[in-house]
């Protein structure tokens, strides 16, 4: 079957991507489907690994942590926690995971991650702590410049992601755009983006050629 002129210009801008995120030091790879994707994830994470997470629709789309709770991985999963508290403590030890699983809001054609969080902790593992971060994202999240990447996150990324939680009392919720809000809930709290990984080759990007996450 011929492919549609989307997946042509997936097939040509993803390589030209990965190339970029190696040149940034990160290890990158690029596939067509999310069944190859999902085989290279999965290879990437060692049976002994304690795995983590932050909210990843991605990753939750592509059947990873089924797939690890289905090889009895050893998992620290917030979702488990009966109380606040104790969600917030699961977080924490997150830091401290060997392998934390997440996505990007964005991702520049340069080669640069673009993220933006609610509570911080998302951010903060995929900058330090875990010993590797493996980053699925699909090719609806690559915007062309850094500057681009950004609007993508707080226009597209953070409307979208804030329906996942019903009656969330931001702007955004309610008329699902953006208003640059300083709401006591907002999830735009924390900005960072990731231009090189350090150390080399311990932030590793997984660019499908397929719309994934939001």
């Amino acid at each position: 079957m011929a492919k549609t002129p989307v997946e042509l210009r997936n097939s040509k801008l993803g390589p030209r991507v990965v190339e970029a995120l190696k040149k940034h030091y990160f290890d990158a790879w690029y596939f067509d489907t999310s069944a190859e994707a999902v085989e290279k994830i999965i290879s990437l994470i060692p049976p002994g690994d304690v795995v983590s997470w932050g909210g990843t629709v991605t990753m939750d789309e592509l059947g990873i942590q089924k797939i690890l709770a289905k090889r009895n991985q050893p998992v620290i999963d917030r979702d488990t926690a009966k109380t606040p508290e104790e969600r917030n403590e699961l977080q924490r030890k997150a830091l401290l995971c060997d392998t934390y699983l997440a996505s990007a809001n964005a991702l520049s054609e340069d080669g640069q991650l673009v993220n933006i969080d609610g509570n911080g902790n998302r951010v903060a593992a995929m900058a330090y702590g875990p010993r590797q971060v493996i980053v699925a994202a699909g090719m609806n999240k690559v915007a062309k410049t850094v500057e681009d990447a950004l609007v993508r996150a707080r226009t597209i990324a953070a409307p979208l992601n804030v329906q996942r939680f019903p009656d969330y009392p931001t702007p955004c919720a309610k008329t699902g755009t953006c208003f640059d809000c300083f709401s006591e809930r907002s999830i735009c709290n924390f900005f960072v983006t990731i231009r090189v990984s350090r150390p080399a080759g311990r932030i590793k990007v997984v660019l499908i050629g397929e719309d994934l996450g939001l």
